[in-house]
């Protein structure tokens, strides 16, 4: 028997039916994932004519699935289908990413190319889509924002393809003309920008001297830092265990999840940071009993005022303001993660333990930075250079003067 899931809004309307039919288990005794569809009602249907419609669509549904005709479904629409993604999808992307792949889907792939059944998909509609995109925005779109678009059409038509009701994804790269795309420039601070910064911090709050100190030395994302209790440092080994991130979508209150890719790590950090860490403690205790009750901690190290976890983006936010007042130049917060990982590389660090410290999946993500050596490298042999070519130049100088004396 088929399971019919009705989704509805806040009004009680039902804007969507989830069909899902039972898949068995394979070879090795493990479940398979179900057989799942999607379908959208029109806005004028009744409560009880959609149940009923939904109905049918899942008697006939079960009936292909058991008769292994899954892929025969000449009639679904790509907005049909868009409801089943996001179905197999909740759970296995990060909640933010599924916000995003929600909007993208609601906002621009459903009203441009929902009306399209699945199976008459063609690589020139995908083509019509990047430059809809290119051309109706409100500013002109970046390639990297237009290929971060598409990639969600791909990945829609590749579920397609998997589930058997496509034969091959009309959004393939090889198919399609993309905008050229630079490859990004990886921002970090230098050594003399790096210095002015941590001077500076001197007169800050104690909790964002520790973030940006944090930062730094453990390579860990801003949210990875915002998710950090007291628990998770080891004071006397001075190790901190990364096991957790936060997040904020829209309407809802601040969240943790585990770090990207699941990648949950300990890195060890100076005396320095740990002894930061031991003075917020203390700060955060004096909070906490002067305010009582009032507090809402839960050993969080970076807070709002009552004690609870400040907001996942408070940090660039501040870092961005911080670096504007004194008159220091402009880097995303990020880049402080992106200085930590080309300081380990430049100190001889190799390239896989500097990837398991910043919890890469991949080392080709890590190797971004050898870049950055390599510059550092041309400017240290350009300085050797200029030093080595002023001091000839001295040298000449001073012989000339005793010829000509």
């Amino acid at each position: 028997m088929a399971n019919i899931t009705p989704r509805k809004n806040k009004d009680g309307k039902i804007t969507s039916v989830s069909i899902r039919v039972y898949h068995g288990y394979d070879s090795e005794g493990n479940r398979l994932k179900p057989y799942t569809m999607s379908w959208k009602p029109e806005r004028e249907m009744s409560e009880k004519q959609i149940m009923k419609e939904a109905n049918r669509r899942a008697a006939l549904f079960e009936e292909e699935c058991k008769n292994g005709n899954i892929s025969s479904t000449p009639n679904m629409k790509l907005r049909d289908f868009c409801n089943t993604y996001l179905d197999i999808k909740t759970g296995i992307l990060s909640p933010r990413t599924y916000e995003y792949y929600t909007r993208v889907i609601n906002d621009l792939i459903i009203p441009l190319l929902g009306h399209i059944r699945i199976t008459d998909l063609k690589p020139a509609h995908v083509q019509q889509f990047i430059k809809y995109i290119q051309d109706n925005s409100e500013k002109t779109p970046s390639p990297s924002t237009i290929k971060r678009k598409v990639a969600i059409l791909q990945s829609i038509l590749r579920q397609a393809v998997k589930l058997g009701l496509i034969q091959t994804n009309p959004a393939n790269a090889e198919r399609l003309t993309m905008p050229k795309q630079i490859a990004p420039q990886v921002e970090i601070f230098t050594r003399q920008e790096a210095v002015d910064m941590l001077e500076a911090l001197e007169d800050e709050p104690l909790q964002y001297k520790v973030i940006i100190y944090l930062a730094i030395m453990s390579g860990a994302r801003e949210g990875e830092l915002v998710g950090l209790k007291f628990s998770d440092i080891d004071f006397i080994n001075n190790r901190i265990t990364i096991e957790r991130s936060a997040y904020k979508l829209t309407g809802k209150p601040i969240a943790t999840k585990p770090p990207k890719d699941n990648d949950v790590r300990t890195v060890k950090v100076d005396d320095y940071t740990i002894d930061l860490i031991k003075q917020l403690k203390a700060e955060k205790e004096r909070e906490r009993f002067r305010l009582g009750t009032a507090w809402q901690g839960d050993e969080w190290l970076f807070t709002k005022w009552d004690g609870s976890i400040m907001f996942p983006s408070t940090p660039s936010h501040w870092f961005r303001s911080f670096l504007k007042r004194h008159g220091l130049k402009h880097r995303k917060f990020h880049a402080l993660r992106h200085t930590s990982a080309t300081l380990l590389l430049l100190a001889g660090t190799n390239v896989k333990q500097v990837s398991g410290r910043l919890g890469h999946a991949d080392l080709r993500v890590t190797n971004q930075y050898l870049h950055c050596i390599a510059e550092a490298d041309e400017a240290a042999a350009n300085a050797l250079g200029n030093m080595l070519i002023t001091q000839h130049k001295r040298t000449y100088e001073q012989e000339s003067i005793k010829k000509t004396g």
